[in-house]
């Protein structure tokens, strides 16, 4: 009896999984399926419409069919999304591009947000093993620390769980998918900035817990180390994950003000972890008789929403719209269709606005 091709659409949806774990991307031609199949090509062509049609494969002209990734049964078409903090800083935007991307390409989403505690991570990547989701875009907690939470990377990953980590990821997990900024060019491009200004005496703040802050300060140093500058590192000071939260929960500015009693000296500019810590720091500045940019120039990362905000305007480091929820989105879609899918480190882009000045002290 000849083979209808609906039928032969559900024998192909069954074997769209085998594709995707054998790292087989493309399907069969039409002619090979012909022969496999014994049907016609109008036969072959009408299933493969219908894959096309709900999403499971796309069809290219004069290429052939490729997996989207996707899988027949919509509820494992399922992405946690793990964040470190839901702050107005750079959640709702971040989260906005990420949930768009991925009900795009047909995938539901479910978010879960540590506060970059590792104890709150691990509790819900236990959860998460119960019922793996088919891929995990996760914002790594303390990321400048070993995960003490490898063990459950692994299990969701060995049950079938895409993982691809964002901002950063954990030195003690094997080889694994991740973008991030790059943030050492960062720090040594924001280096180059203040000395191209004449600045020669550059303090910085950093946080300590994250691999973000350590690749930032290092970018820095090198930039003073190539321009034949001394590294003080009394000049430096560095913040934790609890003191970034007393400051956003509470306004509690005691380590910005501290920095600027104990680190500041007679440095002429400072590079900031982030424009949080850029738009806070003016502020306790203004508190001790201290103006931006006349007295002391800032710099920082991020070109967030306070980098305008801030008076005077910061200069600050960014980069391309939706570039970062982009990035990771398009390497876990990489994952779950079987192919290999390596790691993104995004360049920076100088935006310049009154926060720096040349130095004429």
């Amino acid at each position: 009896m000849e083979i209808k091709y609906r039928q032969l659409a559900d024998m192909l949806k069954k074997e769209l999984e085998n594709y995707i774990t054998r790292g087989i991307y493309k399907l069969p031609t039409e002619q090979e399926l012909c022969a496999r199949f014994r049907a016609s090509r109008q036969t072959i062509r009408q299933a493969l419409l219908i894959l096309e049609q709900e999403g499971l494969i796309v069809r290219r002209q004069g290429s052939g069919s490729y997996v989207t990734g996707r899988l027949p049964e919509e509820t494992r078409n399922h992405v946690a999304i793990l964040l470190s903090t839901d702050t107005e800083y750079i959640f709702p935007a971040l989260l906005g591009d990420l949930e768009t991307r991925l009900s795009k390409e047909g995938h539901s989403v479910s978010v879960y947000i540590t506060h970059n505690r590792t104890d709150v991570e691990r509790t819900i990547l236990q959860t998460l093993t119960e019922t793996p989701p088919r891929g995990l875009i996760a914002e790594p907690s303390r990321s400048g620390l070993p995960s003490p939470n490898f063990d459950l990377y692994e299990k969701l990953s060995a049950r079938g769980t895409n993982i691809v980590f964002f901002h950063g990821y954990y030195s003690n997990l094997p080889p694994c998918s991740y973008v991030k900024d790059d943030n050492y060019s960062g720090g040594f491009a924001l280096g180059q900035f203040l000395m191209g200004l004449r600045h020669r005496q550059i303090a910085g703040i950093f946080q300590l817990d994250t691999i973000q802050g350590q690749e930032r300060h290092l970018g820095y140093t090198r930039a003073m180390l190539e321009a034949g500058l001394p590294i003080d590192e009394d000049t430096v000071a560095w913040f934790t994950t609890e003191q970034l939260v007393l400051l956003e929960k509470k306004q509690d500015t005691r380590f910005l003000s501290d920095f600027i009693q104990r680190n500041l000296k007679s440095c002429s500019a400072v590079i900031c972890h982030n424009d949080e810590i850029a738009y806070w720091l003016i502020k306790e500045l203004s508190y001790a008789g201290l103006h931006v940019p006349e007295d002391i120039s800032i710099v920082s990362f991020d070109n967030s929403y306070l980098s305008e905000l801030s008076a005077p305007a910061l200069t600050s480091l960014s980069h391309e719209p939706h570039e970062m929820a982009s990035s990771a989105v398009s390497l876990l879609v990489k994952k779950m269709q079987g192919r290999n899918a390596g790691s993104m480190q995004i360049s920076w882009k100088l935006v310049e606005r009154r926060s720096a000045a040349p130095w004429t002290g």
